[in-house]
């Protein structure tokens, strides 16, 4: 397969495949996965939409008197003034993980409204960090003394450390150390693959597999040689009517697979075969 002409229209998504993740812009690599979904999205205006509301917020920003504040400043626009906020209806629709359509309906599932307010806090000059935590992402501000959170689901809200590791260790069953762990910063490659592991699963949940497939493509693109994302590509390949290329890779899969796995692909060789047969 070739990925670099698969996605010659994705230039933020080509630099993850070529590993340049320091040069990405996050808020358009956001944008081209949205553009799957809607193929003439323009770009624009949601950069304009980030520009402004930097704007607005820079007299403000220069003005706190703390770390605090600062980013109370952040969350008093975007939740605020702007009533961007999450809402639990909104993870059982695609829109909830696109900008365009965050920025439109004023709500979306944490980690696209996380990279909401780290493209308004970095064209602000605030230096805000993607935190993948278990069940919840997050963004982090790091200070003199202890890291800050915001949690931009949550209205904004503004998060301590320690609190933050005591709700992993409560609500996630971790030890300390694994919610100190997961607290780390993580970079555009990270957030891009888990974003698009939402959409995965939601799609599959849907059985929209055309949808699906393109964001399956992106992860095996993302991670060719690993043999989970070759054998869903496969699977949903069959289901998105792809049968021929399917087959060729459940072949290849089959040559590798843990045994336990062996009886599912070979019923899948079967489907695809049929529907190759019938195709025909």
């Amino acid at each position: 397969m070739d990925f670099i002409e698969d996605f010659a229209a994705d230039a933020e998504f080509q630099k993850l495949l070529g590993r340049q993740e320091d040069s990405v812009n996050l808020a358009a690599a956001a944008l081209e996965l949205a553009r799957d979904a809607y193929p003439e999205l323009p770009f624009e205006p949601v950069f304009r939409w980030i520009d402004d509301r930097a704007a607005e917020l820079r007299g403000p920003v220069a003005l706190a008197s703390s770390d605090e504040l600062l980013l109370g400043e952040l969350s008093e626009c975007l939740a605020g003034r702007h009533g961007i906020v999450g809402t639990r209806e909104i993870f059982e629709t695609a829109d909830g993980s696109f900008l365009n359509r965050v920025i439109e309906q004023k709500t979306g599932i944490p980690i696209s409204l996380s990279v909401l307010y780290m493209a308004v806090a970095e064209r602000t000059g605030v230096p805000l960090s993607g935190v993948a935590a278990p069940g919840h992402f997050l963004t982090r501000y790091e200070t003199f003394d202890s890291p800050l959170f915001v949690d931009a689901f949550g209205g904004g809200k503004i998060l301590a450390y320690g609190d933050c590791v005591s709700l992993l260790e409560k609500t996630q069953g971790v030890d300390r150390e694994q919610a100190r762990a997961a607290l780390e910063p993580v970079g555009p490659r990270l957030i891009i693959i888990r974003m698009l592991n939402n959409l995965k699963t939601l799609y599959a949940k849907q059985r929209d597999w055309q949808s699906c497939w393109k964001v399956q493509h992106r992860l095996l693109a993302l991670h060719p040689a690993t043999y989970g994302e070759r054998r869903d590509w496969a699977v949903i390949s069959v289901q998105a009517g792809r049968a021929g290329p399917a087959l060729e890779m459940i072949d290849s899969c089959l040559a590798t697979c843990p045994p336990e796995e062996k009886t599912f692909l070979e019923k899948q060789r079967t489907e695809a075969l049929g529907k190759l047969a019938k195709w025909n």
